[in-house]
Formats: C-alpha cells, structure tokens, sequence
C-alpha cells in the first residue's frame, strides 16, 4: 500500500462524517500540530541551551 493511499475502510468512515465535523476535527488537528512544532521548537531551544552552557563550562575549566 502506498504510505500516501487513505486505507477504504477510513475513507467509508469518512464519508458519513458531515462536513462540520470533519472541518472541527481539521481544526483540532491543525491546533494540535501547531501546539506539537511550537513544543518540539522550546526542546530544541532548550538542547542547544545546554550544549552552549556545557560547552562554555568546559572552556572555562581549561583556563
């Protein structure tokens, strides 16, 4: 199956779904995953904080 292709068993699915809900739940997904790249941005933010602090320390000890 290719990655892309929508399994029919979830396209039925979605077929009986009305068009407001589907938009609510886009809504909700598009929320979620604007909340998930903001976290996964503060993670990586806080990493290369620590790599700069390890790495500012290290240097300090060697002088």
């Amino acid at each position: 199956m290719d990655t892309q292709e929508v399994p029919k068993m979830r396209e039925s699915e979605l077929a009986v779904i009305g068009d407001a809900e589907l938009v609510e739940e886009l809504s909700l997904l598009t929320t979620q995953t604007a909340r998930m790249r903001a976290r996964m941005a503060d993670i990586m933010a806080e990493l290369e904080r620590r790599r700069c602090a390890r790495s500012a320390t290290a240097t300090a000890t060697r002088r």
